[in-house]
């Protein structure tokens, strides 16, 4: 039984180890000043920005070129300056927002 449960824990922190690290990410670079998982803040919520672009193709390209060039207000009227201290976390960034 113990061998079971150790197994499941190690499972789990498998599976939901990216996604917590990727909202730590998200803080790191302080997204989240502007942005939240599931509420509008400043900016639209990660789970918005997700909807918006589920299904294209390149979704990801998309939200990488925003976070590191900036947007012109996409979502409101309120343009995303550009992040280029985030350049080398965007793509995990884009990966994980369009994971939600």
């Amino acid at each position: 039984m113990k061998v079971l449960t150790a197994a499941f824990a190690a499972a789990s922190i498998l599976f939901v180890g990216p996604a917590i690290a990727d909202e730590a990410l998200a803080k790191k670079n302080m997204c989240t000043t502007c942005h939240a998982v599931d509420k509008k803040l400043m900016g639209p919520s990660f789970k918005e920005i997700a909807a918006k672009h589920k299904g294209a193709k390149d979704a990801e390209a998309i939200l990488i070129n925003a976070t590191v060039k900036g947007s012109k207000g996409v979502y409101g009227k309120i343009p995303m300056p550009p992040q280029p201290k985030a350049e080398a976390d965007a793509p995990a960034l884009a990966k994980w927002i369009m994971s939600l």
